[in-house]
């Protein structure tokens, strides 16, 4: 009988020591862990933001260049396209005088 209760001694200092520890660290970390778990979450929220930031500035200047090449690509066709209006209808007025030409050498 003295065996069994000793056994029941034993087991209640255990529980008492695991339950005071248990207790003791459930408040070391809830005071620890929020504190820094927020520090990391700021810091990875301002990296993230400085990021998101770097990311809309460097699309917007994409975005500017690319409008001003196209800009520019767009005044170099307008003005090939012209050129080569103008060379097609200088083409046009040697061919329409070569025409005339042979169409009266034809009637002689």
């Amino acid at each position: 009988m003295k065996i069994n209760v000793a056994r029941i001694v034993c087991v209640l200092a255990v529980a008492v020591v695991g339950a005071a520890v248990v207790a003791g660290c459930c408040c070391k970390i809830s005071d620890s862990e929020p504190s820094s778990a927020a520090g990391v979450g700021e810091k990875t929220g301002a990296a993230l933001d400085k990021a998101a930031d770097k990311t809309v500035e460097a699309t917007t200047n994409i975005v500017e260049q690319t409008g001003a090449a196209v800009k520019k690509t767009a005044e170099a066709t307008k003005d090939a396209a012209g050129q080569a209006v103008e060379k097609t209808g200088e083409a046009l007025k040697k061919a329409g005088a070569s025409v005339e030409k042979t169409g009266a050498d034809m009637q002689k």
